[in-house]
């Protein structure tokens, strides 16, 4: 197994936020296609990419939608990629009009798999970091390498004292 990188800094993704960057990302990516391309089908990087691909497929009108099941983290750990599930093979071919959507390319080792299967789709993630920014066609958000993105999925709802108390 690897070691853990250092996260340095969070970033806490709400519901709300991720609905807004999803949508966001939808949009950039219908105003970046001209208008005679359709994507003939949507596939989400599972787990993460599954709530994006969710509001994607809803903002673009795409009624065909799968999965891929990847593995490439325990917790905060990188381990290696491992494809656990893959998409209908008629519906994706080499991914020519094919939409991938995850949640976030880190260092881009899970896209360089799932490219290698499909190198004519068109990958999209809400949030990039630099290392896996050059992997992915579209995306909305660029955080540094050094924060971890607390996704709503991952976190509840719970009181915060304040940083001072009054009495």
């Amino acid at each position: 197994m690897n070691e853990p990188e250092r996260y340095e800094k969070s970033f806490v993704v709400s519901w709300d936020q991720l609905h807004r960057d999803a949508r966001a990302l939808a949009w950039r990516l219908d105003r970046n296609n001209s208008s005679e391309v359709e994507w003939k089908a949507l596939v989400a990087i599972a787990r993460g990419g599954m709530a994006p691909a969710m509001i994607i497929a809803r903002e673009l009108g795409i009624r065909t939608v799968d999965t891929i099941s990847v593995k490439s983290y325990d917790h905060q750990l990188h381990v290696g990629v491992e494809i656990l599930k893959y998409p209908d093979k008629e519906i994706t071919g080499d991914g020519e009009g094919i939409l991938i959507v995850d949640d976030l390319v880190d260092t881009g080792k899970t896209l360089e798999v799932v490219r290698e299967r499909y190198p004519r789709a068109h990958f999209a993630t809400v949030y990039a970091k630099p290392k896996g920014r050059p992997l992915v066609d579209t995306f909305i958000t660029e955080v540094s390498q050094d924060t971890w993105i607390f996704f709503p999925w991952d976190t509840g709802l719970k009181y915060v004292q304040p940083f001072r108390m009054t009495t």
